[in-house]
């Protein structure tokens, strides 16, 4: 019989802590598998929200958020707001191109990953460029923000 999904993912979820060099702690399960299934990058409040009901103190989930981010799990991103946000780092080398929505009314930041980003080497361009990783944000109201009116592309 055939391991149900959540089993399989969180099987999965342990391993990639454990091959990071982290133990594999409950807590750090649960923030890791959070991130995996958040559609848009999430602060740490949002995060211990999210699994207050696990009662782990704010403290401990902050350290997991930034032990995830160190070994390269997640990464933190600060959108303007200058508070901390943590996504999930996909072994999919088009993972870390896409840009990010932030509402500049309500805050809400969305991924928006049917855009890429792609740098190719110009004339001009140091080659450093290319070896680092670049980050795209797109600023402007959300759909909430704009009391609902969408706008047709």
């Amino acid at each position: 019989m055939a391991k149900p999904k959540a089993d399989v993912e969180l099987h999965a979820h342990q391993q990639a802590i454990r091959d990071a060099g982290l133990r594999a702690t409950p807590s750090r399960i649960a923030v890791l598998s959070l991130l995996e299934e958040a559609p848009a990058p999430l602060s740490h409040a949002e995060v211990a929200v999210a699994l207050r009901k696990n009662a782990w103190d704010r403290a401990t989930l902050y350290r997991n958020l930034l032990d995830l981010a160190r070994v390269g799990l997640a990464r933190r991103k600060d959108m303007g707001d200058h508070i901390w946000r943590f996504e999930r780092v996909r072994a999919q080398a088009h993972d870390t191109s896409h840009p990010h929505f932030v509402c500049t009314t309500c805050g809400r930041v969305s991924c928006m990953p049917g855009l890429g980003v792609a740098v190719r080497q110009r004339i001009g361009i140091p080659k450093a460029v290319q070896e680092r990783e670049v980050e795209v944000e797109i600023r402007g109201l959300c759909d909430l923000c704009r009391g609902g009116m969408v706008v047709p592309q």
